[in-house]
């Protein structure tokens, strides 16, 4: 068996391998107009075949940020119909994955890119479903992504009413960057939120709130303009909202309330602010937002505020 990076000429040859399943995710269109988007590129799909130039018999496909060298995410993995075994599936979609992120880790890469699968909210009770999340999990551990974050994806659409304005925080602008970098350590404190809580424990809180007002600055298309503080009309601060967006929609990019603030429903509040500012600057079809399923107090933030969670999204990570 030959895993290799395709090249383009090989696009013909790999596109009937995208067949949409109940996990897949991804169809030939999409990849198509994210490879013209510079978003998936050759050498970052992977193709099993069984000799040179012969049968390709899986596929698996990262995206990345154009102007990054190696990619930031798995999207998607797929074996031939020939593959009918279930242990074959998985093994050669292991196979697979693991020859490639023993590329990107020579190419410089400190992990592995962490796999998302977006989900329908009852994909446990769907057998089709979890049968097909079930063998790319496999897979994904054994080629070194055994750690699984569940979240919850909420949309909101215009038309949908939003709590009024009441008068308890005041929302301003800062260009300070610094002023954020000490409102993200502080709502590291007993914060719910997984990945924040890991990456700090790792690298320490300032470190970690350097790198997320870095990440939402440089990385996401969103106005760094709309950032705002959130304060008491007395002057303390509260929290914080940064409404951003990715590169299709506008979204939900950080909200933090202060572990002193926290219980007192400001969340909602700070949420609420959040999405009128992306209305008047973004004019958004719809607006997207994630929380992790055990964030329970987030999670009932976003149902006051209009917020339908209309999906979940599997993230499967190196640690």
């Amino acid at each position: 068996m030959i895993f290799r990076p395709t090249a383009a000429s090989d696009l013909d040859r790999v596109l009937p391998l995208i067949v949409t399943d109940a996990a897949g995710g991804m169809t030939a269109d999409m990849y198509a107009t994210r490879l013209a988007a510079g978003e998936y590129r050759p050498d970052w799909t992977w193709v099993a075949e069984d000799a040179p130039g012969g049968e390709p018999l899986a596929l698996a496909v990262w995206w990345g940020d154009p102007q990054e060298a190696l990619p930031g995410a798995l999207d998607g993995v797929f074996v031939a119909d020939a593959v009918r075994s279930a242990d074959e599936r998985t093994a050669l979609a292991a196979e697979l994955l693991a020859t490639a992120h023993a590329a990107y880790a020579g190419a410089g890469a400190s992990a592995a890119p962490e796999y998302h699968l977006s989900l329908p909210g009852d994909w446990r009770e769907r057998p089709d479903t979890a049968g097909a999340v079930a063998w790319r999990q496999e897979a994904a551990r054994r080629a070194g992504l055994p750690v699984v974050l569940e979240r919850l994806r909420y949309e909101w659409t215009p038309g949908t009413a939003l709590p009024e304005p009441t008068g308890r925080l005041l929302f301003a602008a800062e260009p300070d960057d610094e002023v954020f970098v000490d409102l993200f350590r502080r709502v590291l404190t007993d914060t719910l939120d997984t990945v924040s809580r890991k990456e700090a424990e790792s690298v320490g809180p300032e470190a970690q709130a350097r790198g997320d007002v870095a990440f939402y600055r440089d990385t996401m298309p969103g106005d760094r303009s709309w950032w705002r503080v959130a304060r008491t009309p007395g002057g303390e601060p509260v929290g914080f909202g940064l409404p951003s967006r990715n590169n299709a929609f506008p979204v939900v990019g950080y909200l933090g309330v202060l572990p002193e603030h926290r219980g007192r429903g400001y969340a909602e509040e700070i949420l609420a602010e959040i999405t009128r500012i992306l209305v008047a600057e973004a004019d958004p079809e719809k607006v997207r937002a994630d929380t992790d399923l055990t964030n329970a107090p987030m999670a009932a933030a976003f149902a006051r505020v209009g917020y339908r969670n209309d999906a979940r999204r599997l993230v499967l990570s190196a640690h």
